[in-house]
């Protein structure tokens, strides 16, 4: 089960990157978005007085999350970095690649003001894989915010690889790294619900104050992310529609199902609805719209901005192809500009996309199972 949860963090960490000769380094950035939208997006901090945090004790709960947003008048706004440069600087020197890595920025303009035209906005929130980030999705989030939604992206703290607070203060795991994954799952989807509220009924940013359309929200994660969609569903039914890409079925959700949409994306591999017994009851115990969708070629990393990351880090071709699999980048990236739009389009906004009825021709490595 473990190897299906990390984050890129911890596969180059056991992958022991190689020392790189004195050279360069090289620039990553992730992939620009496609949509006729320009993005704004802002960061924010948020402390559950309510809640004991339950990793490390006596303190309170507190969460950095981001929001992303169709946005006008971009150009006196600076880009964001992918990831804040304290949290970046601290990332790279735990993978062993400071110097060798410079982590760019995104498509995203800090505070720049919504575009209030496109009216209240359908709400997506995305949870990444245990021991990452919430930047790990950039690519992903951007193309849907581009497209017209709000996306809020969670750093689970203490699960987090890194997570930067205001005045630039760091948190990792005093662990090193989540190792329980059931307990994970729970605080995730505890967060998540705390998020929700907070979004609901506390004063958001100038300019984006009735944004967002809190009638309208969907999920989606990457591997413990996916386990934290269905979880969160479970517990909270102001959540509409999940999505889990390659990622796993934790707790009571696996056997009580759920009865609204959820897309099940997974990998030929290890953790596949042929191999993960937890993922089939769950599959079997949904009881709404359903699609299991199978990429050829992809591998567990396939399904987020690690697909390009990894290409960077000084890894063999053997080590790729066990973490992003075979499939060529821009295919990985079409799929995931594509498909997630797609399930969201049909299930906030009610535009229904041929993409989900069946094989196209347009993606011939996707098989498709309901």
């Amino acid at each position: 089960m473990k190897i299906l949860l990390i984050g890129v963090a911890a596969f180059l960490t056991a992958a022991a990157v190689p020392a790189a000769a004195a050279t360069a380094p090289v620039q990553f950035e992730p992939p620009s978005p496609t949509g006729p939208h320009r993005i704004g997006t802002v960061a924010l901090h948020l402390v559950d007085s309510s809640r004991t945090d339950p990793w490390v004790a006596g303190r309170k709960r507190e969460l950095m999350i981001s929001i992303w947003y169709p946005a006008r008048k971009t150009a006196r706004y600076p880009l964001a970095p992918w990831m804040p440069k304290a949290a970046a600087d601290r990332y790279l020197r735990d993978l062993g690649i400071p110097g060798k890595v410079v982590l760019g920025a995104t498509d995203g303009h800090q505070g720049a003001p919504a575009d209030r035209r496109l009216g209240r906005l359908p709400v997506v929130l995305y949870s990444p894989g245990a021991n990452a980030s919430r930047s790990y999705g950039t690519g992903v989030v951007e193309e849907l915010a581009s497209r017209g939604y709000a996306v809020v992206t969670i750093d689970h703290t203490y699960d987090a690889a890194v997570v930067e607070f205001p005045g630039g203060r760091l948190v990792t795991n005093p662990r090193g790294e989540i190792t329980d994954f059931v307990k994970a799952t729970k605080v995730r989807a505890d967060d998540t619900r705390f998020v929700l509220d907070q979004l609901s009924g506390r004063k958001l940013p100038a300019g984006l104050t009735g944004l967002l359309d809190m009638k309208r929200i969907g999920m989606f994660g990457h591997s413990l992310g996916g386990a934290s969609t269905s979880s969160a569903m479970y517990a909270d039914k102001r959540i509409k529609a999940g999505l889990g890409l390659d990622g796993a079925v934790l707790g009571p959700v696996a056997e009580a199902g759920l009865e609204r949409p959820y897309l099940v994306v997974d990998t030929p591999g290890k953790g596949g609805m042929a191999t993960n017994p937890m993922l089939r009851t769950f599959w079997k115990n949904l009881r709404g719209w359903r699609l299991n969708l199978t990429v050829e070629g992809a591998a567990h990393n396939s399904f987020g901005d690690d697909v390009r990351l990894l290409r960077k880090v000084g890894l063999s071709k053997e080590e790729l192809a066990g973490s992003v699999g075979t499939i060529p980048e821009m295919r990985a990236l079409a799929f995931q500009r594509a498909y997630p739009l797609a399930f969201f389009d049909r299930f906030l906004r009610g535009k229904k996309s041929p993409l989900l009825d069946g094989p196209t021709p347009r993606f011939p490595e996707v098989t498709y199972t309901r």
